[in-house]
């Protein structure tokens, strides 16, 4: 052991009777020196004292002997949002960000398997919306300006799987009326023009017969016709002719043959996903604004990946994105769409025919003015012909009741729609016609805004056949009192939501009724 000499050995010298209680503390201590000279009798060691910690101690008796302190607010612990905002028990969830109309977001704890149809369900419960359909999840890329609805049984976290780690992809949750319109109206969606000349019609039926009975087998007619494409790595488009079947999808290279030896595979249905493309014109100089694009499904989005479409008018748009998604998804579609319509029986209890809502199967034109009670009108010109008649009347009994002296206007002003979910201030034509496109372009949907051009005027814009038109509504001078118009007086109103509530029945000069407001939900 190591030897010390000098004035450090009178140190020592008292320990001797302090060595074997020095060695009893150290018990099966490990702690060795090592010799650095001979061992000798009169040399004494140090041994090194080992310290008893209490801190553990003294910390557990501390905090037992402060009192617990209460919750001062209990009636959080049982609030929902309070408990959202942690992740549940079982360790299987995952979080998602899923961004409401209103550009705010929220967060939601999902699991693995659950499907765009049940987060939907999910997000209507937690947003308190009243209804349950109609809804989609949306998959938005703002930098690129793509957008795809999500299908019903799609699993969200496999979508979100391919995203891109450090992109600005998100989940949007939105109205959409058009999801499956095209089993309700495929001849809209697929005009005899589209189909291609090889489709089976040797069996007699028409072109709407042939359209309808694809539909039902879960499957499309084959799809052809022009449409701009724009080439790899370059900024100019051309305008190709494709065809779209079960195989995939197929270009010609020449003209519109259909020779297999002109025929150019472009790329399989079962392996990409089609989206919207958004301000097409600005980002990639598309010649119109109807442009999509299809991408590889399991890969995350590469500008150089993307193959870029643009056709005519919305109409041959739709056409082409509905084939897609039918030629690639096939029965399954069919499945999503009958569970839409069950769905809405279960909860109300209606059994509502095929193709029309709650509000279309309910309404039939009656006749109160014999004294045996009402009656059904069944010829549709009577029908019609009472429909004029009782806006007239209508608008001889709120003209009488606006002329009364005693009326309170504070009950109703003229303010009124600023609080209507269908009133979207000064949005422009072109944002308008993008709101009604982006919640589905079905006949009836419709908003109100403020006109950019007449002061004091408002403009009705309405869907119908896949177009949105718009109407303006002024301001109209009668009897000292100012009312709402959109037929040069013919009809009045003395708020928009009168203007609003009359059109939901009455077409008037519009060419569909008013059925579905293009609403802001906020998350």
């Amino acid at each position: 052991m190591m030897e010390v000499t000098g004035p450090w050995a009178e140190v020592f010298e008292g320990s001797e009777t302090k060595e074997e209680s020095a060695e009893t503390l150290l018990g099966s201590s490990t702690l060795t020196l090592a010799p650095l000279v001979a061992d000798s009798p009169s040399v004494r060691r140090s041994q090194p004292i080992p310290i008893t910690s209490n801190r553990a101690k003294g910390v557990e008796s501390f905090s037992s002997s402060v009192p617990s302190i209460p919750n001062p607010f209990p009636e959080l612990s049982k609030s929902p949002v309070f408990i959202s905002s942690f992740p549940p028990q079982s360790c299987d969830k995952h979080m998602i960000k899923v961004y409401g109309e209103d550009s705010h977001s929220r967060s939601v704890w999902i699991s693995p398997g659950e499907t765009a149809r049940e987060v939907c369900h999910m997000l209507v419960h937690k947003a308190h919306c009243s209804d349950q359909e109609n809804w989609a999840l949306l998959e938005v890329h703002p930098t690129l300006g793509l957008e795809r609805c999500l299908e019903d049984h799609e699993v969200v976290l496999e979508v979100q799987a391919t995203w891109a780690l450090k992109g600005d992809t998100r989940f949007m949750f939105w109205k959409n009326y058009a999801k499956y319109e095209f089993f309700r109206k495929p001849v809209l969606f697929f005009p005899e023009s589209m189909i291609s000349d090889s489709a089976d019609v040797s069996k007699g039926m028409t072109s709407s017969e042939l359209i309808k009975d694809l539909l039902k087998s879960g499957t499309c007619p084959e799809i052809q016709g022009f449409l701009h494409v724009r080439e790899p790595g370059r900024k100019a488009w051309k305008k190709v002719f494709f065809f779209l079947r079960r195989s995939g999808l197929y270009s010609s290279a020449k003209g519109s043959s259909k020779e297999p030896r002109h025929l150019q595979y472009v790329a399989d249905l079962d392996e990409l996903n089609v989206y919207t493309v958004v301000n097409s014109r600005k980002l990639y100089g598309a010649p119109t604004d109807f442009t999509f694009c299809i991408k590889p499904s399991n890969n995350p989005i590469r500008v150089q990946d993307l193959r870029f479409l643009c056709a005519e008018n919305e109409q041959t748009r739709t056409c082409w994105t509905s084939a897609f998604r039918l030629f690639k998804h096939g029965k399954q579609l069919q499945c999503n769409y009958q569970m839409s319509k069950s769905a809405p029986q279960k909860q109300e209890g209606t059994n509502l025919t095929d193709g029309k809502s709650k509000s279309e199967a309910s309404l039939v034109a009656m006749d109160f003015s014999g004294k045996a009670g009402g009656r059904v009108i069944q010829n549709p010109m009577e029908a019609q012909s009472a429909e004029r008649e009782e806006g007239l009347a209508w608008r001889r009994r709120e003209a009488l009741r606006c002329s009364l002296p005693n009326l309170n206007t504070a009950v109703r002003p003229s303010s009124i729609h600023k609080t209507q979910l269908w009133f979207h201030g000064r949005v422009s034509r072109k944002e308008a016609e993008r709101l009604i496109e982006k919640q589905g372009l079905v006949d009836g949907m419709f908003l109100i805004r403020e006109s950019q051009q007449h002061a004091r005027c408002f403009v009705l814009s309405l869907c119908y056949e896949l177009k949105t038109k718009h109407y303006l509504v002024i301001l109209f001078e009668d009897g000292g009192r100012t009312y709402f118009t959109m037929d040069d007086g013919d009809t009045l109103f003395i708020d928009l939501l009168q203007l609003v509530e009359f059109h939901q029945i009455n077409k008037g000069i519009l060419p569909v009724c008013l059925k579905h407001p293009c609403v802001c939900v906020a998350l």
